[in-house]
Order: structure tokens, then C-alpha cells, then sequence
């Protein structure tokens, strides 16, 4: 089983994000996680997650017009992607950088191809996903390990 961690990051920081989500991914035994930007991730990638955890910088309240790109690309697989795990992650610049809403977005379009969401446990913070300004700090890379190996653990269920 694969869940996919799929981020766009200008400066850094939501890579930075995107492998804590990683390596919660990777501590479920049997799920092997895949982290791919949206420069490299191709159609199969998306495919043959069972699970797909996407993040953005804010911008304007949004994901990124590269993120925003791949899920518009990818639209032929929504049939594929239907009752697959999702979630989303976000970063921004400013603490009310409108994070959020930009995983709302992120949200809504993998409702639209068929997702069943997840946020972060109530062991994180029990909210969205996982979020931070600037770089993630130890704590904020914690929760973001319980949020990979969230979906890590329901895709697995939901595959049996």
C-alpha cells in the first residue's frame, strides 16, 4: 500500500512539512510512503496511493496555482481516486496567513474526486490538518507524523 504526500513549496517550508508527514507514513508497517512535488508527480503516482496527503503554501487563502494545476491535470482519475484517504497540510508567512483556508481548498478539490477526508488526530490538534508559519518546529513535525500515520493506518483499513 502507498499513500502519497504531494506538496508544491516555493521557499522550502512545506517540504519541510511534507517530510515529517513522511516519515509518519512510513511508521505504519505495510504502507510505504511516496513524496513527490508537483513537478514530478505523474498520474500513476496518484493512482496507486491508497492514499494522498496534499499540502500548499498560502496564497491568497488558496493552494498554490502549481497544486491547483496537478488536481486540474489529473481530473481523469477521479473514478480511480474514489473512497482513497485524503488530507491536506499548508504553510504559511504570517500566524493568520489564512493556513485554513487553504486547506479547505485543498479539501474540497479531493472531495470532488471522490476522497474520503481526514484531518490530523485530536492527539495533534483534532482539526483540518496540519499547519504552521514558517518552518515546522518539533512540535508542529510531530503532529505532522501523527497526521501521516493517520492516513497511513486508514488507507490500510480501508483497503481490507
Amino acid at each position: 500500500m502507498k499513500v502519497l504526500v504531494l506538496y508544491y513549496s516555493k521557499g522550502g517550508n512545506t517540504r519541510k512539512l511534507a517530510r515529517a508527514i513522511l516519515e509518519g507514513v512510513d511508521s505504519v508497517e505495510g504502507v510505504q510512503g511516496v513524496l513527490k512535488n508537483t513537478q514530478e508527480v505523474t498520474k500513476e503516482d496518484f493512482i496507486e496511493a491508497g492514499g494522498v496527503i496534499a499540502g500548499s503554501p498560502v496564497y491568497f487563502g488558496t493552494m498554490a496555482a502549481q497544486l491547483k494545476a496537478v488536481l486540474d491535470d489529473f481530473v481523469g482519475t477521479r473514478r480511480k481516486m474514489d473512497g482513497k484517504i485524503g488530507a491536506a497540510f499548508a504553510t504559511s508567512g504570517d500566524p493568520t496567513g489564512g493556513k485554513e483556508t487553504t486547506m479547505m481548498s485543498i479539501i474540497q478539490a479531493l472531495l470532488i474526486y471522490g476522497m474520503v477526508i481526514t484531518g490530523d488526530p485530536l492527539s495533534a490538534t483534532g482539526h483540518y490538518g496540519v499547519a504552521c508559519s514558517g518552518a515546522p518546529d518539533d512540535k508542529i513535525n510531530e503532529n505532522a507524523n501523527k497526521l501521516g500515520e493517520r492516513v497511513a493506518t486508514l488507507a490500510l483499513k480501508l483497503s481490507d
